[in-house]
């Protein structure tokens, strides 16, 4: 390993002591420069559904934290480079530096046909062995992450450093933390949670909370560049693209639904900071904080509406507020930014800004649709009332077990002809299919189809059949009040994302060559300088030094 200050105290000490002979020789080898010392804490901030196409339209209106980041190393184009585009999946790449493939987290939710459960849903964060889970009161585990996370790593290589997470979503918390977590607290119902007591940190976050939800609060004010977003859109007998998050008094949900949220996991973070002295001691710390307000708000009313033109502004200023507190304290920080996937704004929006072939996913690819036709064209039922599983249209469908082996079969093959002849599927895999494909390497904007589902699939919990909707098809069947659209998708509206890095007295620039989030885990562990086994990562290491030198090292 080289060891550029030694060497260049040796070289001063020849010149001073050996004149001559230095002149004979010649001037020293320029050397390279000191690494940088280790940052006191890594802040690891991902912003759900933040898509770079959100990210390049607002990126000139930021003026606080988002426009800071931007004087450090900018990759625009970084890529969610698998095909279940989604909370969990995405998260779980952020910290680890491996694809869904190599993680396990290949969806929010599986389902296991072989299960006791009625409805054989497994979460993504539960650890479904304790009786006391369901899906959709889960007991909140990180049991189904087959790696460890940058901050499991940095505590193995050092006991002292703390791995702390928040967010408004357990999912988030628990796939950037992983299994062991000094502190994770997430959003549940009307306050933050966690696993054990909650702190002094998380009882006054939650107060604050309270209080604001008893007294409600005002609408926000849309800054001037949103007034040619704000205008209303009708769907389904409901508009979106003027709602401007004013909350009624006693509404824990509205406080959600909006930017309130993101202040609030901030404010919980920064009193975690305090609280557990983050940044402060002699190891680095992680603190991984999930926005999660951009993906409410996202599903609830689309991305080109008023409402996330006001969600914008309101993420710069917290974004902005969060590291400020850190300066305050005093802390070297070593910063990096990226989201867990993209998103599509509402198909009647899209009609209207020159995008009329998007549309709501046909019924007929729901599950249950799936199996009353494939039963009235085979004659095969299951005996337990449902013969295909899955999550809603597209995506991961699964065959019931309680069917003879041969029936499967031919279930199977039914299942990836119907939805291969569904005129809104752009392709159907079976998993037998995607077994077979090599994991994908190379630029993650070249990948197929099937190298996107590949970098999803996990055998045992990926479905049969593997189904990806065309470009422009939204996943939200029937829309309602809260859930107009969604995301999910192998388009890179939903797989391409921003990826930012900065540290103070870094020099920026802008690399708009694509790259992955699975480069993040190994770029931080080069700045810590942590050793990490070979073959650790899916991902490659970035040079964030914009000169001469390289980041990476001898590790590149």
């Amino acid at each position: 390993m080289r060891q550029p200050i030694l060497a260049a105290a040796l070289a001063a000490t020849l010149v001073i002591v050996g004149g001559a002979r230095a002149r004979e020789a010649g001037p020293a080898p320029a050397q390279d420069p000191p690494a940088a010392p280790r940052p006191s804490l890594v802040l690891a901030i991902s912003v759900d559904q933040f898509s770079a196409d959100l990210f390049a339209e607002y990126r000139r209106f930021y003026t606080g934290g988002l426009a800071r980041l931007q004087d450090g190393a900018v990759f625009p184009s970084g890529y969610q480079s698998h095909a279940a585009t989604e909370t969990c999946p995405g998260h779980s790449t952020l910290l680890t530096g491996v694809r869904p493939a190599r993680s396990g987290i290949i969806a929010n939710n599986w389902y296991d046909p072989a299960s006791s459960r009625p409805d054989k849903r497994i979460y993504c964060a539960e650890d479904e062995s304790d009786p006391r889970s369901s899906s959709k009161d889960p007991v909140v585990s990180a049991v189904h992450l087959k790696v460890p996370t940058l901050g499991e790593r940095m505590k193995a290589a050092d006991p002292g450093s703390r791995n702390v997470a928040v967010s408004g979503k357990d999912r988030a918390a628990i796939m950037m933390a992983g299994h062991r977590a000094d502190a994770a607290y997430w959003w549940k119902g009307s306050g933050f949670t966690g696993i054990g007591k909650l702190s002094r940190a998380a009882e006054a976050a939650n107060a604050a909370v309270v209080a604001t939800v008893q007294a409600g609060a005002p609408a926000f004010e849309a800054p001037a560049w949103c007034a040619a977003r704000d205008h209303a859109v009708p769907v389904r007998g409901f508009t979106i693209g003027s709602f401007r998050f004013a909350l009624p008094a006693g509404q824990p949900d509205a406080f959600r639904a909006s930017p309130r949220l993101d202040e609030a996991t901030v404010e919980l973070a920064l009193g975690l900071v305090d609280e557990l002295n983050l940044g402060m001691g002699r190891a680095t710390d992680v603190l991984s904080v999930s926005l999660s307000a951009n993906d409410y708000i996202g599903h609830a009313f689309g991305t080109e509406g008023v409402e996330m033109c006001i969600q914008q502004a309101a993420l710069d200023r917290t974004i902005g507020g969060l590291l400020a507190g850190l300066d305050r304290r005093g802390i070297d920080y070593q910063v990096v930014l990226s989201a867990d996937h993209g998103g599509i704004d509402a198909p009647e929006r899209l009609d209207q800004q020159a995008l009329p072939t998007a549309a709501r996913a046909d019924a007929a690819l729901a599950p249950a649709a799936l199996g009353r036709r494939i039963t009235e064209a085979t004659g095969i039922a299951s005996p337990g009332g449902v013969l295909v599983y899955g999550d809603g249209a597209g995506g991961d469908y699964y065959v019931a077990r309680d069917i003879g082996k041969d029936q499967r079969a031919r279930v199977v093959a039914a299942l990836a002809e119907q939805l291969a002849a569904n005129p809104q599927v752009a392709a159907a895999y079976t998993s037998e299919q995607l077994a077979a494909v090599p994991s994908p390497g190379g630029s993650p904007q070249d990948f197929t189809l099937q190298q996107r589902a590949r970098a999803s699939y996990f055998p045992g919990r990926s479905g049969d059949v593997v189904t990806l909707l065309k470009r422009g098809v939204v996943g939200v069947s029937d829309p309602r009040p809260g859930l107009t659209s969604t995301h999910g998708s192998p388009w890179d509206y939903d797989r391409r994302v921003p990826i930012l890095f900065w540290r103070k007295g870094m020099a920026g620039f802008e690399q708009p060559a694509p790259v992955e989030t699975i480069d993040i885990a190994p770029t931080l562990a080069a700045v810590l300088r942590l050793r990490v086994p070979d073959g650790a990562f899916d991902g490659r290491c970035l040079d964030l030094d914009a000169g001469a030198g390289d980041s990476c090292g001898a590790g590149r």
